[in-house]
């Protein structure tokens, strides 16, 4: 069912960060005179406040920066609105000094025809702001915020414009919930995918080979293809068939699926091929096509769609595929395997008809829960991303054909409800051709990303004249759903690194067993284990170096390998093995066989 969620800009924690990001901005103009501001806006954990300084900060200045700001709190400075016609606000902002505060009023100005613009003043500070704030600064708890980092950030987030130097701070309402925040902080940490995949070694990202064009290790391939498989057989049993397309495609195809232009800044540059055409003459013809990259897969299942006349009989059509897709995200946005420039998606299309829609939108969604639920995540929401009418780019953002949204969107509410499954709206993120629903986590540190998406599109089979011959014998346009309960191997992968702190599950893991024999003696034994283990498919490795058992002990542990044999003159005598689990201190003796039947079935079942 779809839950009402307060706006975050009507609570009051928002307000208290927000009306930091103020005091920030007065505390680093006094600390840095000539100071120019942009933008200073509350996020999900504080706030940050982008300026120009005449001269840097650094963090040796942030405790001199929290000493001004709350001496201002027990200032106790009223948050004083006012708002100016046109002329007289831009006026101000002249008198202000603030250029990039001036290019922004005009933009607003212009784009959405506003006739006032408001500012707020505290104590002697001034801001073009549209609000809200406390109402006194000494509402504002003075142990409950914290100056986090300071890095660098293009204005208005366009790498083609100047940088600037961005303050993040963390506020909260509490000292406690600071508190609590720091500690998750600290242990985020060392949970973060970019320091576990170093220490795992599971990618590496080469400045020869391209920022955001990771290269998978062997270890981190080997989780690849065991989150591939899953899906796999979960497809299989689904009556998904498997597809495989080209990387790039005509440039042609992408305007006719309504791509581009749009989606071109997020594209890589085209590229210009020539083709020579033999005609029997003297002279073969020559012709120039322009080519792309793919930025997504649909267009090229579209085009599988239509190799072929379709029945009625023949949906729903299930076309899945782990498709390499290219997108140029930029410079700054990229974070290490989260947010990448090459990525392989976990993509399918199911084309139905009208009447399929519901139940195979629910089908989908009960394949998300059950993959997230193998993989032991349960701290997930679901987002249903509509159009926005109001959006004054609607035309620019989405299809513009009304009913078609607000039918669609019912019926994946219908859908949603039917299967028991609750959800919030996010106004204005849908896809251009449908609305979706967006299953949503918080990464480590805090920025909520999404994981996976399912999207019921209405647009493309009309763009394309996709289309099916119905009972009737007249012909039809599918519904077209879009789904990757994984997501990408990229991001999908980095949020696992996190979730599991680098200790996968047996099934997932890398190397599934260890074997350290206590010493030389017992090497044989251990590499007839080895054997047997390798004959059932296992991932198993020997540490038989000239190093102590307790540091190749350590070693394994390091490594975060979920099963240790420890071989010694017991083990060997009596056919058994002596089992230590990853974070669990108790050891286990059993038999070999029974060990082998049991990692069997732990495999099998992904338990």
């Amino acid at each position: 069912m779809l839950i009402q969620k307060p706006a975050y800009e009507s609570t009051k924690l928002y307000r208290i960060r927000h009306s930091l990001a103020h005091l920030l901005a007065r505390a680093v103009m006094d600390m840095r005179p000539g100071t120019k501001l942009g933008f200073g806006p509350p996020i999900e954990d504080g706030f940050y406040y982008d300026f120009i300084l005449p001269q840097p900060i650094t963090e040796a200045d942030f405790t001199e920066l929290e000493k001004r700001m709350r001496k201002m709190i027990r200032e106790a400075h009223a948050y004083v609105r006012e708002d100016l016609p046109e002329a007289d606000a831009l006026k101000r902002i002249d008198d202000m000094g603030e250029p990039y505060k001036k290019e922004y009023a005009k933009e607003l100005i212009a784009k959405q025809n506003l006739k006032t613009l408001s500012f707020y003043r505290t104590g002697r500070f001034l801001d073009m702001c549209e609000g809200p704030h406390v109402e006194n600064s000494n509402e504002i708890p003075q142990d409950a915020f914290k100056i986090r980092s300071v890095s660098g950030a293009y204005w208005r987030g366009d790498a083609k414009n100047q940088q600037m130097t961005r303050i993040y701070a963390w506020a909260f309402e509490s000292k406690e919930d600071l508190d609590k925040h720091l500690k998750e902080y600290e242990l985020a940490q060392t949970r973060d995918h970019r320091k576990l995949g170093q220490e795992l070694d599971l990618f590496v990202i080469d400045d020869e080979v391209g920022k955001g064009l990771p290269l998978w290790m062997p270890n981190g391939t080997v989780i690849r293809d065991e989150l591939q498989k899953l899906m796999n057989e979960l497809e299989f049993k689904a009556g998904y068939h498997r597809v495989a397309t080209p990387h790039l495609a005509k440039t042609s195809l992408y305007y006719k699926t309504g791509h581009l232009p749009y989606y071109a800044p997020h594209m890589y540059p085209f590229m210009e091929l020539r083709e020579t055409v033999e005609e029997g003459s003297e002279q073969p013809s020559v012709t120039k096509e322009m080519y792309a990259l793919k930025p997504m897969n649909c267009p090229h299942h579209h085009k599988i769609f239509a190799a072929r006349p379709r029945s009625y009989r023949d949906l729903p059509l299930r076309l899945a595929e782990y498709g390499q897709v290219y997108r140029f995200e930029e410079s700054g946005a990229l974070s290490g395997i989260l947010r990448v420039r090459g990525m392989c998606m976990n993509d399918a299309h199911v084309y139905c008809t009208a009447d399929q829609v519901k139940s195979e939108f629910r089908a989908v969604m009960d394949m998300h829960r059950e993959v997230y639920k193998i993989l032991g995540i349960s701290n997930y929401w679901m987002r249903l991303s509509t159009w926005d009418p109001e959006d004054p780019k609607g035309k620019e953002k989405f299809v513009n054909n009304p009913a078609a949204w607000a039918h669609s969107q019912k019926m994946v509410m219908e859908a949603m409800d039917e299967a028991g499954l609750d959800y919030y709206e996010g106004l204005g993120e849908a896809a251009f051709y449908g609305p979706k629903i967006d299953i949503q986590f918080r990464t480590v540190t805090g920025r909520e990303e999404t994981a996976s998406t399912c999207q019921l599109d209405f647009a493309m089979p009309e763009r394309l004249d996709l289309a099916y011959k119905g009972a009737d014998n007249g012909l039809h346009r599918p519904y077209i759903i879009h789904r990757a309960p994984l997501g990408t191997h990229e991001r999908f992968v980095a949020f696992l690194i996190e979730h599991y702190g680098g200790a996968f599950p047996t099934w997932l893991s890398p190397v599934q067993v260890m074997i350290v024999p206590v010493s030389d003696v017992f090497t044989e034994y251990s590499q007839k284990l080895v054997d047997e283990l390798r004959s059932d498919y296992v991932r198993v490795e020997l540490d038989a170096t000239n190093d102590t058992l307790n540091k190749r002990l350590r070693n394994a542990v390091t490594r975060k390998i979920p099963n240790i044999l420890v071989i010694g003159e017991r083990e060997q005598a009596n056919s058994t093995v002596t089992l230590r689990r990853y974070g669990i201190q108790e050891q286990k003796t059993m038999a070999a066989a029974e060990f082998r039947n049991w990692l069997a079935e732990t495999i099998r079942n992904r338990s």
